[in-house]
């Protein structure tokens, strides 16, 4: 029998994937008041479904598939609003995010081409650069121009992130949930 934190994490979780559409109808409709606070809370409830996750000893792999998911949404939501609502800032930063979509494609394809799916390693350094893209996106839409620190601190740690987790791919021959990291995994090949 599952614990009661289970239901109460993955409901987060849940909220956050079923808050999506609602992001991108607001996009649409240029409802950027209410986009940014809504926005806001989906970040904010990702944070606390993985630490409440990890508190409570819930964490399952039904449960990092759906936050990927969940967080694979909220990001694409803040940037098809940075694209719409911001079009100023990213059509001077369009290299920048090019790049960004490039590596993600390579990361998701190798994924599919491997596992069938998508991945859902949760590094530190994916952590790391989500932390940094929900400051980044969070701010974006709160004060009147987006910081360019911020946004280049995004870009660069979520590269990172995408590079380590397009080598984890190659490096991993079956799909594994919670991955530390490379070096974890390196270190764990070197005692095998």
């Amino acid at each position: 029998m599952r614990k009661p934190g289970y239901y109460i994490v993955n409901a987060i979780t849940v909220y956050r994937v079923l808050s999506a559409p609602v992001l991108f109808l607001l996009i649409i409709t240029r409802q950027a008041d209410l986009f940014k606070w809504l926005l806001a809370l989906s970040f904010f409830t990702d944070a606390i479904d993985g630490y409440l996750a990890r508190r409570y000893q819930v964490t399952s792999i039904v449960g990092a598939r759906l936050d990927s998911i969940g967080d694979d949404l909220t990001v694409l939501a803040g940037i098809i609003g940075l694209f719409v609502l911001k079009h100023d800032f990213i059509s001077r930063e369009y290299l920048w995010v090019g790049v960004l979509l490039i590596l993600f494609a390579v990361q998701v394809i190798a994924a599919f081409r491997r596992y069938g799916k998508m991945t859902s390693f949760h590094t530190w350094l994916a952590k790391l650069a989500a932390v940094l893209q929900g400051i980044f996106l969070i701010t974006a839409f709160f004060l009147p121009e987006p910081s360019r620190l911020l946004f280049y601190l995004a870009v660069a740690f979520t590269s990172l992130d995408l590079l380590e987790e397009i080598i984890l791919v190659f490096l991993l021959p079956t799909w594994k949930a919670n991955v530390k990291g490379l070096y974890r995994v390196l270190k764990q090949q070197r005692k095998k």
